[in-house]
């Protein structure tokens, strides 16, 4: 399904691991009830998350760039149902582009268990490609004992299942949106998907720099109490600051993030002044405002209303994508963005066409 992956420069040694009332704009496609139903608070979701973050911290690794330069793949609002396609070409350009990471900007499902199954199939196969493929090469096989070993280290060995276990692989990272919490969606989204309020660093070749990722649980169109408190008590700021002592192999070795990027269902900005659409509380609006300047943010990437926007505000750069799924989106187009980060710490995107509709089965192949 995913094809051959050549030339493969990045991979990821270890993995650890969004409004209720929405734009009418954002739902006219989609089942009427992330509208009109609610789900699981923020208040609680966030709870959940962090319970799940710091039971499983001593666990959580960084992404590593086995090149000074990487690329990642950002979607938005695939809306699965029972037509997986979208979903499965997607992780298919990723693989063949060998992308570090996908992220998604939420609203990934409807809420119906049915629908939950087929996307857990989508995305294991894309977790179990990836570590067949980019993984497993990594490692040295006895022939005799079946047994894998880092040729660095070769006193550990382990079976297949063991290695897959030791590797924790799961490039694949999204947040919640509003159509994913209804009919108790929590239930199924948190089970795949685990915790909606995170973040982790890509580490940068042999330099030592490193990119952070903060992915935000903007579902139900608020941050809440819970969420505003973890951010202001520095949650998301455990790889921030300035130089650690700990860290200083050499003198001046500066551990701030060369880019921060956020992710967040819920967008800021409208993508034009007529189109109805909620963003945050206005407080809210100006607290994340505030906040993105003291994380020095990149770029802020949202979903949500189904439209494309890329504007620059204050030294950060917000880039609303447009729904990659079908229903919403029938015809091919441009849907996907993929980050371009280079070696001089420069950046940029592209947009990343698909090809995909029920009149083109094989586009997904």
């Amino acid at each position: 399904m995913f094809g051959n992956v050549m030339n493969i420069k990045n991979i990821i040694v270890i993995a650890g691991v969004c409004a209720a009332m929405s734009a009418l704009t954002a739902c006219d496609k989609v089942s009427p009830q992330g509208v009109l139903m609610a789900g699981t608070g923020v208040n609680d979701r966030v709870r959940m998350s962090i319970n799940y973050y710091t039971d499983t911290f001593d666990k959580k690794g960084d992404l590593y760039a086995t090149e000074s330069e990487y690329s990642f793949l950002v979607a938005a609002d695939s809306h699965v149902t029972t037509d997986t396609m979208r979903m499965h070409e997607m992780f298919s350009i990723a693989m063949e582009n060998n992308d570090l990471f996908v992220a998604h900007l939420g609203d990934i499902a409807d809420t119906k268990p049915e629908y939950y199954s087929l996307l857990k199939q989508v995305v294991n196969n894309y977790n179990e490609t990836y570590f067949q493929t980019r993984i497993k090469p990594m490692f040295v096989c006895d022939p005799e004992t079946r047994m894998y070993y880092d040729p660095y280290l070769p006193i550990i060995k382990y079976t297949e299942s063991e290695l897959r276990q030791e590797m924790q692989i799961n490039p694949f990272f999204p947040v919640v949106g509003n159509h994913d919490i209804t009919h108790n969606g929590w239930a199924l989204w948190s089970d795949i998907f685990k915790s909606s309020f995170y973040e982790f660093n890509i580490i940068v070749g042999d330099t030592g720099r490193k990119d952070h990722f903060i992915f935000l649980d903007t579902a139900s169109g608020t941050l809440g109490n819970v969420q505003i408190d973890a951010i202001d008590e520095g949650l998301l700021d455990f790889y921030l600051g300035d130089v650690l002592e700990e860290d200083d192999d050499e003198e001046g070795f500066d551990n701030t993030p060369r880019h921060t990027f956020l992710f967040s269902h819920t967008n800021l900005f409208r993508p034009n002044t007529i189109q109805f659409a909620s963003t945050f509380p206005r407080e809210e609006m100006y607290y994340l405002l505030d906040r993105l300047h003291k994380w020095d943010v990149t770029a802020m990437f949202c979903g949500h209303v189904h439209a494309w926007d890329d504007r620059v505000i204050g030294g950060v750069r917000y880039i609303t994508l447009d729904s990659m799924s079908e229903r919403n989106s029938p015809e091919p187009g441009d849907y996907l963005v993929r980050v371009n980060v280079h070696a001089d710490g420069t950046w940029d995107i592209e947009r990343v066409h698909m090809n995909y509709t029920t009149k083109n089965k094989s586009a997904a192949s």
